[in-house]
């Protein structure tokens, strides 16, 4: 059943044995998962089934350094089905190696096994609708592919991992029929406001929610799950602290800290010496139907003998603001900034040329590209907007044979890179959170040096040349700041209360029935996209909860 904590009347109390509190991939998979467990469950969502402006400005809060890290409202939506409302759709498993410990990246090391996820990852990538769990290109397909790069000699990188892409699926859309179950109650506009806890602050006895509209209600469960972000999650044990004086699970300043994202930029100049037409930087549809792509991966065994955390790069287009590339698609791009949502232009334009001699270049590419324009138009028009699978990016091919590269690197987890709250409070009360990312040498170490093993590799294979400024790696890598969207670490899970928030099954150290759910509980943060490893962590934590007694609730 699915209603709206507005008609409930005012200090409404509710019984329940899971209360989940977050509607987006993690709450609504959770929820799937617990469908046939017989509990009781119930999963409160902050917002509506659309946007709307005075529950998202419930997210706002102070950026410290607004240059590395985008406004605290940007890149989340607090609407039931979450992101998924607003992702790209690009799935991608994390690997082995991210889940080990690893001397070169500090802090290292899950207090579980890659194989704890492998688990889940198949039903992941179903409830994702990215078709099978599959990212070997060598295997996921029954015909042979076009080489990415022929002749490429892949010392260093391979080209035969891929990435998956959803439809993207809103997961409100996608499952609202199935979350109208009986078992199910989903209150719309119930907005967390206070965890309770018993007098030895071992136990959440129940939570308080509110509306906008001025109405409270409680809840008491036999167990609470955080489903809200790794922002917010960490925001609402900090700022509950009747019991706990630093904050639930927070007995040793781990929450908020850790906070990573993921490294990446557009770098250098990539010219093959080989057939334009023989470069392959597309996607290509599987057999179910699902668009999918291969990038240039740096290897496992690489990152260990250099020391470096993971690394991916892709053939991307020259930046669009630069209008010398001379492509009239790029430019029409540009001149339709106006139009594009702030998630996907900061990347877009960020650090654009000034001035009307820049448009005017602008313009005169759009004037003498007019034929590609169209086509362009009509693919995206067809494969993207009207498509129920849309086609996932901006995909140009070189005629020239001339790339940029788009890559994506881990950032290392660092204490100092962290969220804490501000002394400025919201509509109810609550502080808002403060945002204070960093990122370190080492970072730079990653990107720097797995830059220069591509330049090697493709020096050596003969199939073209890479330049680059290695002096501007740096600038380049946090021109955009910490890639938004992925907000991982902040209560990391662990053996330790003195290291982590967590225990292995997302438990909070030293609260008996309250866990957590999202990327916040990663303790590293790979080079994947986190959503399809949320899902799968969501769905071993409803098997683990389906472990437990509730009888007597």
């Amino acid at each position: 059943m699915i209603s709206d904590a507005r008609t409930l009347p005012d200090a409404t109390a509710i019984q329940t044995d899971v209360c989940i509190v977050g509607g987006g991939a993690a709450g609504i998979s959770l929820a799937l998962g617990l469908l046939r467990s017989g509990y009781r469950i119930l999963l409160l969502e902050s917002g509506g089934e659309t946007e709307e402006a005075a529950t998202q400005a419930l997210y706002e809060g102070h950026v410290v350094n607004p240059a590395l890290h985008s406004p605290a409202e940007s890149y989340r939506q607090r609407r039931f089905g979450g992101t998924t409302t607003i992702w790209g759709g690009r799935c991608v498993p994390f690997d082995p190696l991210d889940f080990e410990v690893r001397p070169y990246v500090p802090h290292s090391g899950w207090p579980i096994g890659y194989e704890e996820i492998a688990r889940y990852y198949p039903q992941a990538n179903r409830l994702c609708e990215a078709g099978v769990f599959d990212y070997q290109s060598e295997t996921a397909f029954t015909r042979p592919l076009k080489p990415m790069i022929p002749g490429f000699d892949q010392r260093h990188f391979t080209t035969d991992t891929l990435e998956r892409f959803s439809c993207p699926t809103d997961f409100h859309v996608r499952y609202r029929e199935k979350l109208s179950a009986p078992n199910i109650q989903v209150l719309l506009h119930a907005n967390l406001t206070r965890i309770a806890l018993s007098a030895d602050g071992n136990r959440v006895t129940e939570v308080v929610a509110s509306t906008l509209s001025g109405k409270s209600f409680s809840v008491k469960a036999t167990c609470f799950v955080l489903c809200t972000g790794g922002l917010e999650t960490a925001r609402l044990l900090l700022a509950n602290r009747d019991v706990h004086g630093q904050g639930i699970g927070n007995l040793h300043d781990v929450v908020g800290r850790y906070y990573m994202c993921h490294i990446a930029g557009t770098m250098g100049g990539l010219r093959f010496s080989i057939p334009p037409k023989s470069v392959w930087n597309g996607y290509d549809i599987s057999d179910e139907g699902i668009y999918c792509r291969r990038r240039l991966a740096l290897r496992p065994k690489v990152q260990h003998h250099e020391h470096v955390g993971s690394f991916v790069a892709r053939l991307h287009h020259p930046r669009i603001t630069d209008p010398s590339h001379g492509n009239g698609i790029l430019s029409a791009l540009y001149c339709a900034k106006p139009f594009i949502s702030y998630e996907y232009a900061k990347r877009l334009f960020e650090d654009e040329p000034q001035g009307w001699q820049s448009w005017g270049r602008h313009l005169t590419n759009v004037a003498r590209g007019v034929p590609d324009i169209m086509g362009f138009a009509w693919h995206m028009l067809r494969d993207r907007k009207l498509a129920a699978r849309k086609f996932p990016s901006v995909v140009i091919k070189s005629r020239a044979g001339l790339y940029s590269l788009d890559f994506h690197a881990e950032q290392m987890p660092d204490p100092m890179s962290r969220v804490g709250l501000t002394h400025e409070k919201d509509q109810f009360g609550m502080q808002k959170i403060e945002i204070d990312w960093r990122y370190t040498s080492q970072d730079v170490h990653t990107v720097k040096r797995s830059l220069a093993l591509l330049k090697q590799d493709i020096a050596e294979s003969g199939v073209g040349s890479f330049n680059y400024d290695p002096q501007s790696v740096e600038k380049e890598m946090i021109r955009y700041g910490a890639y938004g969207g992925h907000h991982i670490g902040t209560v990391r899970m662990g053996n330790s209360p003195r290291t982590s928030v967590t225990n292995s099954d997302c438990r909070v150290h030293g609260v008996a029935n309250l866990y957590l759910a999202g990327s916040g509980v990663f303790p590293t943060s790979s080079q994947a996209n986190p959503t399809l490893t949320i899902v799968a962590l969501s769905l071993r934590l409803g098997d683990h909860l389906q472990s437990l007694d509730f009888s007597g609730t």
